[in-house]
């Protein structure tokens, strides 16, 4: 005779099924992609090797390196790697005030308020000990360690800040068009092809020569834009098309899926449905592509350098290093260390970038979630 479960025997199991409900907690999707990433080695050695580059590069005032500027014709032409003591000649004019400001205008290139805080405080830790020429120097004596830190900064903001304005314009437009589709999609799309239609080199010259004008660049100036902003800003503004054209793409394939459907359904507004639920879903091809864009963004930055449109002398940049490799060239001799040192901080950068891309492609695919 079968026996029928009571009901106070229900209400406890229906109790253990709640209790046993609760205890499970949902892992979100920036957890589970930190937690695959961390099982990635490559990816998280260069992810440490980035953030150990980004914070010496904000910090270089405040290491004891050499002048990045200061030639020595006579003296230091052409040196090879050496660890020969060099003297900065900074603390000795602490005292005199207005002597010291123009010797770290002269060394450091009118350094801002930032660097100069930086120096200062650098002269009270190291003195004025440098460290040696152990990359050893270029065609004007100048030291080629304290070159490559100094450039690292411009080559890493020009990386950074013009694949961001490429990110915010490519993923809006892009997104936006995929998801409305029809005329709009045709238009906004018709619109990118046109602009593919024009060489980027005609583009960056021409925006640059008009910004570059004395009256545009005296209007910029009232407002803080200095040249090498614009140059980041431009070259960032050219490099979002190819970005529109992918997450187009992928939103396009997205937009009819169950889950847009449903948000549809509980009434979110397409500013909403785009960039709370389409986005982040192509976040994966996204970081895939800025992989790629940064150190396309560096390398492009080395070819104006070269042509004399983007980062010129004083200022330095791993691109101007690179180009000084190409004096170091000839038939008679080669100086390698002007050719090595610089391609190896370049090319293992970019090395890291990739390596890093690919980590978090895997990560943040919404797909791989929880495996």
């Amino acid at each position: 005779m079968m026996t029928l479960p009571q009901p106070h025997d229900e209400l406890e199991r229906l109790a253990g099924l709640l209790a046993e409900a609760k205890a499970l907690k949902g892992v979100s999707l920036g957890k589970d992609a930190w937690r695959r990433l961390r099982r990635n080695y490559a990816a998280i050695a260069s992810l440490y090797f980035l953030i150990v580059l980004g914070v010496l590069a904000f910090l270089t005032p405040l290491l004891p390196l050499q002048s990045p500027i200061q030639p020595d014709l006579d003296n230091r032409q052409y040196l090879p790697p050496n660890t020969e003591p060099v003297d900065l000649g900074l603390a000795s004019l602490l005292g005199d005030e207005e002597s010291y400001e123009s010797r770290v205008d002269l060394l450091f290139n009118n350094p801002n308020g930032f660097n100069r805080l930086l120096i200062r405080a650098r002269l009270s830790i190291f003195g004025d000990w440098c460290v040696p020429s152990i990359c050893g120097t270029n065609n004007l004596g100048q030291d080629l360690f304290s070159r490559l830190f100094w450039g690292a900064r411009v080559s890493l903001i020009v990386g950074i800040v013009a694949t961001l304005v490429s990110l915010v314009i490519g993923v809006s437009y892009g997104a936006t068009a995929g998801y409305f589709g029809g005329r709009v999609d045709n238009l906004m799309m018709r619109i990118v092809d046109v602009l593919y239609s024009v060489p980027f080199i005609f583009v960056v010259i021409l925006l640059l020569t008009f910004l570059n004008a004395d009256k545009v660049k005296k209007a910029l100036g009232e407002y803080g834009i200095d040249q090498i902003m614009v140059f980041y800003l431009v070259i960032g503004a050219i490099y979002w098309l190819t970005m529109a054209r992918v997450v187009r793409g992928r939103v396009i394939s997205l937009k009819n899926e169950q889950f847009i459907e449903a948000a549809r359904t509980i009434g979110a507004g397409r500013a909403r449905i785009i960039f709370r639920h389409l986005v982040p879903n192509v976040l994966s091809i996204v970081i895939v592509y800025l992989s790629l864009t940064i150190p396309a963004v560096m390398l492009f930055e080395a070819f104006l350098s070269f042509l004399g449109l983007g980062v010129s002398p004083p200022d330095v940049s791993w691109g101007l290093l690179a180009n000084d490799s190409i004096n170091a060239m000839s038939p008679l001799k080669i100086y390698w260390w002007i050719v090595l040192f610089p391609g190896v901080a370049l090319s293992s950068t970019l090395f890291a970038l990739n390596f890093l891309g690919d980590g978090l492609r895997d990560a943040l695919d919404p797909r791989l979630k929880n495996k």
